[in-house]
This record gives C-alpha cells, structure tokens and sequence, in this order.
C-alpha cells in the first residue's frame, strides 16, 4: 500500500511538471464576443500578462493588481496611440485562471480591437488562445472542476431563464461538490480504507469483522443514492438542451399555422392544399422561461405520392422521439363523444409514455356541436389536456401557452430546487458505470475480497472522470472546444 501511494504521489507530481511547462506562454483574445460594441474586453493569461500590459501602457506605471486605470494603450513597436481605455491586471492565483491575467477595456470598433490584438500578438511569448484555453488554464490550477467549466459553458449559452439558474447552479460547483462527495464517501468514509485494512491485516487479527458490514451498509446507501439522481427523468438535460415539442396530425389541420402563430413569423409555408408540408421545420421558442424546440412535421396520412411518402415517415420518426406532443385536429371535423375524440387522438399514434396536449384548431368555425363537444372534452379522462384554438384569430393562444409552460415546467423541473440535476449525457454515462461497479461489489464481496476492492476503486475512478479529477485529454478536448475564444 504504502509503494502504491508513493508511486502515485510521483505521477502526480510528474504530472504537474509536464502541465506547468506547458503554460509558460502567455494567451490573449477578446473575451467580450465579436462584432461593434460600446467597449471591448481583451484578456490575457500567463506569466507575460503583466509585462505584456506595461508595454501596451508605457509610463505611469500600472496600478496595484485588481484597480481599473484609465491608460493610453499604444503600439510597442510603433508607439502609436491605439485607443484610450480602462486596464487591470490580476496577480495570480487571485484570478479567473490561478495565472497573472491582465485585462484591456477599448471601444469596440473592429479597428480598435484589431489594432490591440496585432499589437499584443507582436510581444514576445505572447499567442492568440485556443478556444475554451483560458477556461481549460482554470480547470489546470484548481480553479474550477469540469462540471463547473461545463456550467460556466452552459451559462454563456443560456437563452432562458431557467437555463441561466440551472447553469448558474453547476457553475457554482453544487453538481462537481456532490459527485466529490460520493467520491469521498468512498475514500474517506470507511470504505476503502477500511476495506484495505482488513485484506492487509485481517489474518493478525488487527481488524473486526463488523469492519466488512460498515463497508456494506456504505455502499448500499451510496448505491441508493446515485440511483434516485439518476432517476431524475432527464430534467436538467431537458433543460439545457430544450424540450423537443412535435406538432403532429393529419393533412390541413393548421399545423404549420400553429408553428407560425407560436414563434410569431411565417418559419412554415401554410396552403390550403393538403400535404403542403414535406420536411421537419424547427425552431426554438422560449415559453414560459423554459427552451422549446418545436418541430412541424408532414400530415399523417396513407401517402401515395413518394415525396410525401418519405415526410410522413420523418414524421412518425419524430413523433416517435418526441418529449412533448402537440396532436392537432380540426376542431369543427372531430368527433363530439369522448370515445370519438379519443380514437382520434389514437390514429395519430403518439407514444403513450410521451405526454401530450391536444390542440382542437380552427375553433372559430364551430357551429351548433360547440356546446357538445366542450362537454366531450370536460369530462377529461381518458384525454391529454385539451385546448381550443383558432390560429386565424389568436383566440385561445393564452391557453396553451399557459398549458405549454406548465408541461415544460413538469418536464424539467425548478432548476433552483432540491438536488441539482444531471445536466450532461457523459455524467449519466459515469454515474451508471459507477454503479454497475458497486452492484459487482456485491456480488464479489464474499468470495474474493480483492476483487471487490477494486470494484469500489473503479467506482471512485469513474466519479472523478465526471469532475475532471480522473480524466484524459480527449476528454477535456471535446469539453472545451466549444467554448467561445477567449474564455
């Protein structure tokens, strides 16, 4: 035990070394996004952060670190003025990356900013940064674990406000200090250690058999525990990737007029000739805080024109993925009986595990069975949530918004409440590896001892790859590529 902790402390510090030399340079781009602004921030990251900021400056000296300072910024080599801003440096590891970070506040003309950039790129040791490079630098020196990088990449994308506060959450790192908590539990709370002990000094009788049940009973808690995390029905990959909404019913009911209504533009081509619409039109909608990707498909119905044949298929391919279903009828051509109205729903085949809200369009055009098919559609049991609509006159539109959002809320859940939520497929992936090694625990624990101690180390192995406390390059690849430059 004792050659295997010191042959790992070894790797560790070999490890470090490599990392470190790989950070001797110093990385710059503009960290505020692209395109013409009021002001533009550059930042830089590296040992040459400060110098590189004193000669962008020149006299007076810079302030002390964390103090804005208004500057004239010229070229080194030219000695040009560039432009007239605000500058900062932040000494390391009090910075975003753990390394002296400087930052440069210009207006945001494409020429300014070109102009700075040119001028940073001509200092020695200094390079433009990799997308997702100052972030990765972070995740280098402790400051951040993936799960927070992912966050921190997933508030930057966030386009609603439940997104924001989900992201918001993992950034903060109360999803990384979870799985860093199962992980100890292994570690640190008389699990392997104290399985360990007793292969080591069971035969001197050094070591209780109750040492074995403590194991067990950790082990099972721990096991009851990542399962209902994993159980949480998708809400937080819901969340950040949005709810796939599938509008879908037979030929000329006003699905492609739903889609335009929604999303407020003519996203759909809407005819009265039935069979209009051939492909998957998508569009992502906030409703209710909540994303929604919604996708307008072919009417189904038994095509014999080939093109059309190929829609419906994508159609029923779609519906068939769907986290959400809008079935759409015409409300003045359905049935007025329950049973009627539910055989309806039914020839749309929706999945029946995927909840569904059923939209009766073209209400304005109902006559005398008005009252009769309200009635219908009252008694509820057996039908989805109903809604009256007429995408010609709006009436109704309240309603399955109002509708829309309370499925969207069931589906991904208050991002702020309870345990936070899986929100990537690579942590799912881990977490039922995690427990696959755990069940095999409990299976091998009687019979040969070792073994099951392995189990339990490949079980922490696979909770560090999810925080980036086990992990490979190919992985941090994949997580950091797509992340803007400049963060």
């Amino acid at each position: 035990m004792a050659l295997r902790r010191a042959l790992s402390a070894a790797g560790r510090r070999c490890a470090q070394r490599l990392c470190s030399s790989a950070w001797g340079d110093t990385i710059f781009a503009v960290s505020s996004g692209h395109g013409r602004c009021g002001v533009a921030v550059i930042r830089t990251s590296g040992p040459g952060s400060r110098g590189a900021l004193q000669s962008l400056t020149g006299r007076p000296p810079l302030p002390p670190p964390r103090v804005l300072a208004l500057r004239r910024i010229r070229d080194p080599g030219t000695g040009e003025t560039l432009d007239r801003g605000l500058v900062v440096w932040f000494q390391g590891p009090q910075s975003f990356t753990g390394e002296d970070c400087a930052e440069l506040h210009v207006h945001g003309g494409p020429a300014v900013v070109s102009g700075v950039l040119r001028a940073l790129g001509t200092l020695p040791g200094l390079r433009p940064a990799e997308p997702g490079e100052f972030t990765r630098r972070a995740f280098r020196r402790g400051k951040l674990d993936l799960t927070a990088a992912e966050g921190l990449g997933d508030l930057i994308r966030a386009e609603t406000e439940a997104q924001r506060r989900q992201a918001l959450r993992q950034m903060e790192g109360e999803l990384g200090r979870l799985y860093q908590r199962w992980s100890e539990t292994l570690t640190q709370v008389q699990a392997l250690a104290h399985l360990e002990a007793y292969i080591d000094f069971s035969e001197d009788d050094n070591v209780e058999e109750e040492v074995l049940s403590q194991v067990d009973a950790t082990v099972r808690a721990l096991e009851q525990e990542i399962g209902s995390h994993l159980q949480d029905g998708r809400r937080g990959e819901l969340l950040r990737g949005g709810v796939h909404a599938v509008i879908a019913g037979p030929p000329n009911v006003g699905k492609s007029s739903l889609l335009n209504l929604l999303c407020q533009r003519p996203a759909a081509i809407v005819s009265p000739v039935a069979g209009t619409t051939r492909d998957v039109v998508e569009v992502a909608l906030n409703v209710g805080g909540y994303p929604l990707v919604l996708s307008d498909t072919a009417g189904l119905r038994d095509a014999t024109d080939p093109v059309e044949q190929e829609g419906v298929s994508r159609a029923r391919d779609r519906l068939q993925e769907a986290d959400l279903v809008l079935a759409v009828l015409d409300a003045a051509a359905v049935p007025t009986e329950p049973v009627g109205l539910g055989a309806a729903l039914g020839s749309l085949q929706p999945p029946p595990s995927t909840p569904c809200i059923l939209v009766l369009n073209k209400a304005d055009l109902l006559k005398g069975n008005g009252g009769s098919l309200r009635a219908a559609c009252a008694q509820g049991h057996p039908l989805p949530p109903i809604t009256f609509l007429s995408c010609k006159t709006g009436e109704g539109l309240d309603h399955l918004l109002a509708l829309l959002a309370q499925e969207l809320a069931r589906l991904c859940g208050d991002p702020l409440s309870g345990s936070p939520s899986l929100t990537q497929g690579r942590h799912s992936l881990h977490l039922r590896q995690c427990m696959a090694a755990l069940v095999q625990y409990s299976q091998e624990r009687r019979s040969d001892l070792g073994l099951a101690a392995e189990r339990l180390r490949l079980a922490r192995r696979h909770l560090g790859s999810i925080t980036g406390h086990v992990s490979t390059e190919d992985v941090l690849d994949i997580i950091f590529r797509d992340f803007c430059v400049g963060k």
